[in-house]
């Protein structure tokens, strides 16, 4: 049955690229169409190729979209006001729920590294840092309600459901863990406290999944990728992404370094002490959120590659919790329920 309906769908999916290369007038030159590695979403990709000329990129949506109210479009355009790197759009079926991209070729930040130089590692993590800092002083400068950031944040709702999300597909599926009622109501009251803290910080536009893997590197440039959910949060939130990424290690004293970089491009040099507090706390609800993302794909989307992913999080939680004695009790409830932490 399962297999039946996979292939229902990628015949589906076949009909509609075909509807668009027919319609955009690409059919006629005969492109390859190539399945390429999709995201944690439900968008699948294809890359097409082309005689004599640059090849394209078509994100196929699950269900038909309208153009100038799609989240992506309307944060391109943010984007390109500021300007930060991302892909052009070339085309768009909306009925057939494809949009045609740029393509930035398929080496990630994260791909790069694993042969980058010391010193070309350094760079690129300057430059990712630099377009956080454009990201928050040019959001905040453009900020309009034209834009859907600016009308949604990291509130204490969010980040709520994000704590739930954990709780529900992480510590309860993946896990196997049978919360009782009491159990259940002393880890949420822990949570909240998190929350709050958290969704009471000035808020800043985020991208609000900067990591390693959504940074593209093309014609030797970092390009923005996936930045449909940016939002308003922390200014903490995206470097959190980008220094505690889950899918690869940063030294310490790299962390720091970029840390003070960070700070030295927003002219709060001298602040360190009190942003790295903000910073742990972020990355301590931020890793824990990512554990629920990675629990849902293993367990309710049937998708094993994110499981390498889990004890570098884990890791990442263990040593924030040590670090902040104000979670102790935190500490203590997750401990309860999760080896690593103990």
């Amino acid at each position: 049955m399962m297999i039946e309906k996979r292939q229902k769908e990628t015949a589906e999916i076949r009909d509609r690229i075909e509807g668009y290369l027919k319609r955009s007038g690409l059919a006629s030159r005969a492109p390859r169409v190539v399945p390429l590695t999709g995201d944690a979403s439900d968008r699948r990709y294809f890359r097409l190729l082309l005689p004599d000329t640059a090849s394209i990129v078509l994100s196929v949506h699950s269900v038909a979209f309208e153009f100038d109210t799609l989240p992506f479009v309307n944060v391109a355009r943010l984007f390109a006001e500021m300007p930060v790197p991302i892909p052009r759009v070339i085309g768009h079926a909306d009925d057939l729920g494809v949009l045609a991209l740029e393509d930035l070729g398929d080496v990630t930040l994260q791909a790069h590294l694993g042969a980058a130089t010391p010193a070309e590692h350094a760079a690129l993590y300057r430059q990712s840092v630099a377009l956080i800092a454009t990201l928050q002083r040019r959001g905040m400068e453009l900020s309009s309600p034209r834009y859907l950031p600016y009308s949604i944040a990291f509130d204490v709702e969010k980040l709520t459901w994000e704590m739930d999300f954990f709780i529900r597909h992480f510590l309860e599926a993946y896990r196997g863990v049978t919360l009782t009622p009491a159990a259940g109501e002393a880890l949420r009251a822990e949570f909240a406290l998190l929350v709050e803290l958290l969704a009471s910080e000035p808020r800043v536009l985020c991208h609000r999944d900067y990591h390693s893997r959504n940074l593209m590197l093309h014609d030797g440039r970092l390009y923005i990728i996936d930045f449909q959910d940016a939002r308003m949060g922390p200014d903490t939130y995206d470097l959190v992404s980008l220094l505690r990424d889950s899918y690869l290690d940063l030294a310490e004293n790299t962390v720091d370094e970029l840390i003070a970089y960070f700070l030295a491009l927003k002219g709060s040099a001298g602040a360190d002490e009190e942003f790295r507090r903000r910073f742990d706390i972020m990355a301590l609800q931020r890793n824990l959120k990512a554990l629920g993302t990675f629990g849902y794909q293993t367990t309710s989307r049937r998708n094993p590659v994110y499981i390498q992913y889990i004890p570098r999080t884990l890791r990442y939680v263990r040593t924030n919790l040590a670090r902040l004695p104000e979670f102790e009790a935190l500490r203590d409830e997750l401990s309860r329920h999760i080896d690593e932490f103990r």
